[in-house]
C-alpha cells in the first residue's frame, strides 16, 4: 500500500475522536433513556443482511448499497437503514401473538455516497418502530416521542413537519390524470424547487382552475387551519380520508401537548418510498438537512406478515450539530505514582472506582510532559517517593 493512503479512510467514513465520542454518547444516552421511559425495548440486528431480503426491501436506492459476496456466492449488504431489518425480525419472530410491538434501536447504517456529495457513508441512527397498530394514536405517540426525546436531549428550537402520502398522490392524480405527470411534479417538491414547480404548472395543458388549485397546494403549510384548506382542494374520497386522519392526528398531538413543535406541510415529499400514510421530518434551524424522519409504512408485508407500523429515526450527528457547542463534564481524575508507591496507587484507584469515580492510574516516569498531561484531568493526585514524604494531593 502506498503512503498516499496511510492516513486515508474510504469515502464517507469518519473517525470519532474522544471528545466528540463523549458528546455523542451523552446525547445518545439521553435519547435512549427517554425512549425506554415510553416503554420501547431496544434490539440489535446484524450489520450484514442478505441483499435479496433486507436489501431489496429497503427504500434506499440500489446504487447506494454496499454489496459483497459471502463464501457461498450470496450477495450481502451492509444495512442501509434499520426499518427493513426490524421488519424482518418482527415478521419472523415477534408477531406470532399478533400484538402491538414497541421496539427501539441504536445502530450504524451504511450508504455509498458520490465523491462530490460530501455526506457521510456511515452514520449512527437512534429510533423506534411501533408495529401492528393501525390507529392514528400510534402515529401521534411516535411523533410525540420524537418531540419529547429531542427536548430531553437539550434541543429547544426544532420543528416536526407532517405530510400525508395519500393526499398528495390523490390530488395530483385527480388533476393531472397520470402517475407519470404526477411524478414529474413531485420531483420539484422533493428538491424544494418551488420556482420550477410553478413554471412547470404554467406550461401544462390544464384549465386555469386546475392550475390555480395546484398553486394553492403550495400554501398547505401551518397548523390546524390547513385541514379546512386541504378539504377545499381535494374532491375524491380517499384524499378526504387522508385529511380527516390529519385532523385526528392534530387532536392527538394537542392532547400530548406538543402542538407548538409540529406543523403540517402537505407539500412534503419523502425519499423513503415505503411510506404509506402520515410521514414527517424534523428540522432544526442551523442544520441544512432533516435531523430525523419517520412515518407510517406497510413494509412488514414484504416479509409475509400483514401488519402496519409507524417509526422514526434520528441521525445522531445531525442532532449534535443542531445542539451546537456544549461542554461535557470533565470528572476524570488521575493518580500519578512512583514505583515505590505503586501498590498504594492501585489500592486508592480501586477504592475510588468502586465509588463510581473515573480514575486514570499513571506511572509518572511514563509521562514526558507532566504539565500538558495533567491538564486533561479535573483533579490530580501524586503518590511519589516514600509514603509520608510527599504531598498526596495537588
Amino acid at each position: 500500500m502506498s503512503r498516499l493512503f496511510m492516513f486515508e479512510k474510504p469515502l464517507g467514513m469518519r473517525d470519532t475522536l474522544p471528545e466528540l465520542f463523549e458528546k455523542k454518547h451523552r446525547v445518545q444516552s439521553l435519547l435512549a433513556e427517554t425512549i425506554k421511559l415510553w416503554g420501547y425495548q431496544f434490539i440489535e440486528t446484524p450489520t450484514l443482511e442478505y441483499y435479496e431480503t433486507v436489501g431489496a426491501a429497503s427504500a434506499i436506492p440500489d446504487r447506494q448499497l454496499f454489496k459483497l459476496l459471502d463464501k457461498d456466492g450470496y450477495t450481502l449488504v451492509l444495512r442501509p437503514e434499520m426499518t427493513a431489518p426490524i421488519a424482518r425480525v418482527a415478521a419472523s419472530k415477534l408477531l406470532q401473538d399478533d400484538l402491538p410491538l414497541r421496539l427501539a434501536y441504536t445502530a450504524n447504517v451504511y450508504r455509498a455516497q458520490r465523491r462530490e456529495g460530501g455526506r457521510p457513508a456511515e452514520f449512527e441512527q437512534i429510533g423506534v418502530e411501533f408495529i401492528n397498530d393501525e390507529t392514528v394514536s400510534c402515529d401521534g405517540e411516535v411523533i410525540s416521542l420524537l418531540v419529547s426525546s429531542l427536548k430531553q436531549a437539550g434541543l429547544d428550537k426544532f420543528q416536526v413537519s407532517i405530510g400525508h402520502t395519500s393526499f398528495t398522490e390523490e390530488l395530483f392524480l385527480q388533476i393531472l390524470g397520470t402517475e407519470e405527470r404526477a411524478d414529474s411534479l413531485r420531483r420539484f417538491l422533493f428538491e424544494k424547487n418551488y420556482v420550477g414547480y410553478r413554471e412547470h404548472i404554467q406550461a401544462l395543458s390544464l384549465s386555469s382552475i386546475d392550475k390555480q388549485r395546484l398553486l394553492q397546494f403550495l400554501e398547505l403549510r401551518g397548523g390546524a387551519e390547513v385541514i379546512g384548506m386541504a378539504l377545499d382542494l381535494i374532491e375524491n374520497e380517499q384524499g378526504k380520508q387522508a385529511i380527516l386522519q390529519l385532523k385526528e392526528l392534530w387532536d392527538v398531538l394537542s392532547d400530548y401537548g406538543v402542538q407548538d413543535q409540529v406543523r403540517f406541510d402537505l407539500t412534503l415529499v419523502s425519499h423513503m418510498s415505503y411510506y404509506s400514510g402520515v410521514f414527517f421530518e424534523a428540522y432544526a434551524g442551523n442544520v441544512g438537512f432533516p435531523i430525523g424522519n419517520g412515518g407510517r409504512y406497510s413494509l412488514i408485508e414484504k416479509f409475509g406478515k400483514k401488519a402496519s407500523a409507524t417509526g422514526f429515526a434520528l441521525q445522531l450527528d445531525r442532532v449534535l450539530e443542531a445542539l451546537g457547542e456544549f461542554e461535557t463534564q470533565n470528572d476524570l481524575q488521575c493518580i500519578f505514582f512512583s514505583q515505590e508507591r505503586r501498590k498504594e496507587g492501585f489500592l486508592l484507584a480501586q477504592k475510588m472506582q468502586e465509588q463510581g469515580e473515573r480514575v486514570v492510574l499513571q506511572d509518572i516516569s511514563g509521562v514526558k510532559n507532566l504539565d500538558a498531561f495533567s491538564k486533561k484531568f479535573s483533579n490530580t493526585i501524586y503518590l511519589i517517593g516514600k509514603a509520608g514524604k510527599e504531598p498526596a494531593d495537588e
